[in-house]
């Protein structure tokens, strides 16, 4: 089942890189962004959940003077992982991903996070609010970050249709992808 994820998560995953250092850059070879878009509907055991990987391209995170992130993810640098599909059903997911009916990334090329706010909320904890755009729209976002080990992590959860994406369905509806996606990120700055 082809996940409509429109990669509100990368932005979720974006706001994920919260932490605190002084402009640096986010290690995007380091850093990981990954969407789950779970099945839903009557026959939903026909169906497939899907685990996306979001590269970060590019992002930085401040603590000098107001804290600051910001983090960008290309829209066609997603890539579906789903080891247990076989490969041409693993294609014809990433097409339906990239293509118009969900993300479209020839006219949405970017999925950005840029913090407002970010609150303690703890030793090495923060709450980061900001905006996340995908798919063209902009909507507020909010999650809870931890640092561990000079890493932040955290999750949240998106609806894609708050960006405009519909959630893929099929079969008349019973078999669809849930509106809520989540995203997990571990970011590592440089």
């Amino acid at each position: 089942m082809l996940m409509r994820f429109t990669f509100a998560f990368a932005l979720v995953t974006l706001a994920c890189a919260t932490l605190g250092a002084q402009g640096r850059p986010i290690d995007a070879e380091r850093s990981t962004l990954t969407v789950f878009a779970y099945k839903s509907g009557l026959f939903s055991a026909f169906a497939d959940d899907h685990i996306i990987r979001a590269p970060i391209a590019g992002g930085s995170i401040s603590d000098e003077g107001p804290l600051a992130v910001e983090i960008t993810v290309r829209s066609a640098d997603l890539v579906v992982l789903d080891p247990a599909l076989s490969p041409s059903k693993r294609a014809e997911v990433q097409t339906r991903m990239v293509g118009p009916e969900v993300l479209d990334v020839t006219q949405y090329p970017e999925i950005r996070f840029a913090s407002t706010a970010i609150e303690p909320a703890g030793a090495d904890r923060w709450m980061v609010k900001g905006t996340l755009t995908i798919h063209g729209a902009t909507r507020p976002a909010a999650f809870a970050v931890a640092r561990q080990d000079g890493r932040y992590r955290g999750s949240m959860t998106l609806k894609q249709s708050e960006f405009g994406i519909r959630p893929i369905s099929i079969v008349g509806g019973t078999v669809k992808v849930k509106d809520e996606l989540k995203v997990e990120f571990d970011i590592v700055p440089r």
